[in-house]
């Protein structure tokens, strides 16, 4: 009996450490989820609240409710409306936060005075869908202030209505943390001392703004669409953000000239109309040339082409309208082998008019192997300079002499390529690429 009782409490033990493993994953994974989804959205309101000049102060508040979340929740479980308590933890800490620094500029003053009257009547005017909306837009508006130098205007973007992390934001400039930190810390210092209005700007003081903002969606979809860090090829939450944030333009009645801004969600809807072809079963990638072109999103596909007509293309080339346009190529294709590279050539050369660097004359070499040949090619990439440390030029300069059946050079390129990859699912891809040189070298 003793002995019986002794296994049944090692089972109970073991069960109830694999069932804690489980929840502590799956809330973590939801905390995950809601600081890309809510963190943005939550700083926003609370900006509103408290002005921009006290972002420091919205950011701790909104690490801390995240942070509580992940250890109440442990032990009482997850609310029924995860994100109300996050908002309402959140504007109890703000609270809290004036009360002892005894703040008593007028913004936290009228913050104090209209987040302690009644809690519902609160919840409703300050965290409505349409607020929400609205603050954010105005948020990242805040962020692409002209005080602000560009940089360093996407950099706080993305780091607070967005949820990106530094390495992040450092992956998608190509530069190093430290470079970020500093960017982050002088936009600060510029909200802080030059007290920019937290509005959506009107008249000629939109435009110059817009174009930061396009540029801060755009690095959002980006690392979306290829991870530069983690464990997911895909992270579908950013993509998903990007193209909500991208509509929200569309619909604002301040933003009168919209043709790039449907450029934009052009790109996005066209890029992401693909998604599910880009991996198998097992989330190893699939490159364009092997995938299922029969599971494409062929609505999304059909509302990128509406927003790229809509864009007006023959009127204004923005880098957009370019990418879209070559995207369009790509998504109205009957096959890989019948894709117009000629087309794409042309939209390429004309893009290295508006932005010559070396990202965008790496990409073009794939379609001017597929025109011109990969030996062509090779001498185009021999050529561009910066990009030492990234794996796809050395992966993409492997595909071109595996073309022309230089195995062991290909093998060396894509060597070179592993040791740079982040992804373990780049890695499995490359691996996959060497075993077949090496088949075919030993042949």
């Amino acid at each position: 009996m003793v002995q019986q009782f002794h296994e049944y409490h090692s089972k109970l033990v073991s069960w109830g450490r694999n069932t804690l493993a489980t929840v502590t994953k799956e809330i973590n994974k939801l905390v995950d989820h809601l600081f890309r989804h809510e963190s943005g959205k939550l700083i926003a309101v609370l900006t509103k609240v408290f002005g921009p000049d006290q972002l420091e102060l919205v950011e701790d508040v909104v690490q801390d409710a995240l942070i509580e979340a992940m250890q109440n929740w442990m032990y009482r479980g997850i609310p029924n409306n995860p994100s109300g308590w996050l908002y309402r933890v959140a504007k109890n800490k703000a609270i809290n936060r004036m009360k002892q620094g005894q703040m008593k500029n007028r913004n936290a003053l009228l913050a104090s005075e209209q987040l302690t009257g009644e809690p519902q009547a609160s919840d409703e005017a300050f965290f409505s869908e349409k607020e929400i909306q609205d603050d954010q837009l105005r948020m990242i508006f805040t962020c692409c202030h002209p005080a602000i130098t560009p940089d360093s205007q996407i950099a706080l973007a993305l780091k607070t209505l967005c949820g990106f992390s530094t390495p992040e934001i450092a992956s998608a400039f190509l530069t190093p943390q430290e470079n970020i930190n500093k960017r982050l810390v002088r936009a600060r210092k510029v909200l802080r001392e030059q007290k920019i209005p937290f509005i959506v700007p009107t008249g000629p003081q939109l435009v110059p703004r817009l174009k930061a903002v396009l540029e801060t969606i755009y690095l959002l979809f980006n690392e979306g669409y290829q991870a530069s860090s983690g464990d997911q090829l895909i992270k579908y939450d950013l993509v998903e953000e990007a193209l909500r944030l991208g509509q929200l333009l569309v619909d604002h009645p301040a933003i009168v000239s919209k043709q790039t801004v449907h450029a934009l969600l052009s790109l996005m809807q066209l890029n992401a109309a693909r998604f599910t072809a880009r991996q198998n079963a097992q989330g190893h990638i699939i490159t364009l040339e092997h995938q299922n072109r029969s599971i494409w999103d062929r609505d999304l596909i059909d509302r990128g082409l509406i927003s790229l007509q809509q864009s007006e293309p023959h009127r204004y080339l923005s880098k957009y309208h370019i990418l879209a346009i070559i995207s369009s190529y790509h998504c109205t294709a009957p096959s890989f082998e019948q894709t117009n590279w000629t087309g794409i050539l042309r939209e390429y050369d004309r893009f290295l008019t508006l932005d010559n660097s070396a990202i965008i004359q790496l990409n073009r070499s794939i379609a001017l192997a597929k025109v011109a040949g990969a030996a062509k090619a090779i001498e185009t990439l021999h050529a561009i300079k910066g990009l030492d440390n990234y794996y796809l030029y050395y992966s993409i300069l492997a595909e071109f002499h595996i073309e022309l059946e230089n195995w062991q050079t290909a093998i060396s390129s894509l060597q070179k390529a592993e040791s740079l990859a982040a992804l373990d699912k780049e890695r499995v891809l490359i691996r996959d690429r060497i075993g077949f040189c090496s088949k075919k070298l030993a042949n």
